[in-house]
């Protein structure tokens, strides 16, 4: 009989509450926004990095992420946004469903071809990413690369830069955090390709994590 009751309690309780946020929009690229205090990253949708150009083969260069932002600007600048918060992300954004005027924000730049549908994290506008490219809308046909796809490459090239200072066959990065903590991170893990070794703040390359640990450096957990 107890544990029926348990049951009920469980099913009758109410669900948590989704977080919400409201207030002036502040429009800080195509996919990020600040809403009054909270700085918001748009669910569902992709757009391209400020300094990110679009074009190549048969399309001129241009500046396809200024442009995105400049338009996606002017559209939204100080008017009012409600945003149902759905996750944070890793850099402590609020991931949100976005709505000006009753209007998906997030759908309407995917629609108009100012963004892409994220499909990594949802399918939510994977209909509209696919009717705003067959209507050519926007970014669609001038040879943009994909947002991810250009941050990634830049990882790449950083990581290339990053291994060329290394010795030979020492590639465990020995990073100094801000608050002074001394951590290594090994090839494979998940922040090695973002960290730089600065020799100049005390950085420095390890040619094993034995060797690490014994001067004093712990391994990143991730």
């Amino acid at each position: 009989m107890l544990r029926i009751c348990s049951l009920l309690v469980l099913i009758l309780a109410p669900l948590p509450a989704v977080a919400e946020v409201a207030g002036t929009l502040r429009v800080i690229d195509g996919d990020t926004i600040d809403v009054g205090d909270t700085r918001v990253r748009l669910h569902g949708i992709d757009a391209p990095e400020i300094d990110q150009r679009c074009g190549g083969t048969d399309a001129p260069m241009w500046d396809c992420g200024a442009w995105v932002t400049r338009v996606v600007t002017d559209r939204y600048e100080g008017r009012d946004a409600t945003c149902t918060v759905l996750d944070t992300d890793r850099y402590g954004r609020a991931v949100a469903r976005c709505r000006v005027d009753g209007e998906d924000m997030g759908r309407a730049l995917v629609a108009e071809g100012l963004a892409f549908a994220y499909r990594r994290y949802a399918m939510d506008y994977d209909l509209d990413e696919k009717a705003a490219a067959v209507n050519g809308f926007g970014l669609h046909g001038s040879g943009i690369t994909a947002p991810a796809a250009f941050r990634a490459t830049g990882r790449n090239a950083r990581a290339a830069r990053n291994a060329a200072a290394a010795p030979e066959g020492c590639a465990i990065k020995g990073n100094i955090a801000s608050d002074g903590e001394r951590i290594f991170h090994a090839p494979g893990q998940r922040w090695y390709d973002r960290t730089r070794v600065s020799v100049q703040r005390g950085e420095r390359w390890f040619c094993s994590e034995s060797e690490a640990r014994q001067a004093g450096w712990r391994r990143a957990r991730q």
